[in-house]
């Protein structure tokens, strides 16, 4: 298998589905919504909606405009995916293949950039032990979320590099198209979405997810060693 090394000067990572797996949750919550909003597709929404802003989410598809309602709303439904991802015996939100090893490699290098909201965000890797990133981008730091490049260049300021100088990892075609509009370099891995999907998005490079990637830090930067299929 073709490897690759290749070197930036920061790692910007998305959450949902390139880090953890809330998957159980988010479905949970929307069959939850569904009761409230019955005339929602939820097989439809969870296909086309990822990596997607949830107060985008609501607004398109329960019709929300009233803005305190949807703020309301859009705490309720990320409470519903810490509370369902627990239930009926699941294991609720997991750590992806190859992330720990990732995150435990000591570099300071990296950030996350989430459509998540910050107490949805927290919560989240707080269950999966992971210390948010002072330098974190949540669903509120930004005016538009993604495919719109603005929270990857905000990560990148955070981070204080430039964003062609910025690896992103994304499992979902709207964050790969955030990025790539920023002018990040892309990293794509097949965790929620087909390799179709993935392959058609155009990441730059493709892994089935981040046990095929090392990622270690020089005085410099950090170091990525991806072993492509």
């Amino acid at each position: 298998m073709p490897v690759i090394s290749l070197h930036f000067d920061a790692i910007l990572f998305d959450m949902d589905g390139t880090l953890i797996d809330s998957t159980a949750g988010v479905a949970g919550a929307w069959e939850v919504f569904a009761k409230t909003y019955p005339e929602i597709n939820v097989q439809e929404i969870l296909k086309t909606t990822h990596g997607v802003r949830t107060v985008e989410t609501l607004e398109r598809f329960c019709r929300i405009t009233d803005p305190e309602k949807l703020e309301r709303e859009v705490a309720r439904f990320e409470e519903e995916i810490i509370t369902t991802s627990k239930e009926n015996g699941l294991p609720g939100i997991l750590l992806l293949p190859g992330v720990r090893n990732i995150i435990d490699n000591g570099s300071d290098r990296w950030t996350i950039c989430t459509s998540a909201t910050r107490a949805y965000g927290s919560a989240a890797l707080e269950s999966v032990d992971i210390a948010p990133p002072e330098t974190i981008v949540f669903a509120e730091d930004v005016d538009h979320g993604k495919p719109m490049p603005d929270p990857y260049l905000l990560g990148a300021y955070r981070c204080g590099v430039n964003p062609k100088r910025c690896l992103v990892v994304e499992d979902a075609p709207a964050g790969v198209q955030s990025g790539k509009a920023a002018g990040c370099t892309t990293l794509a891995v097949v965790t929620s979405h087909s390799r179709e999907q993935m392959v058609t998005s155009k990441a730059d490079y493709l892994v089935d997810n981040l046990a095929s990637v090392t990622m270690e830090p020089d005085e410099k930067g950090v170091v990525v060693t991806i072993t492509t299929p």
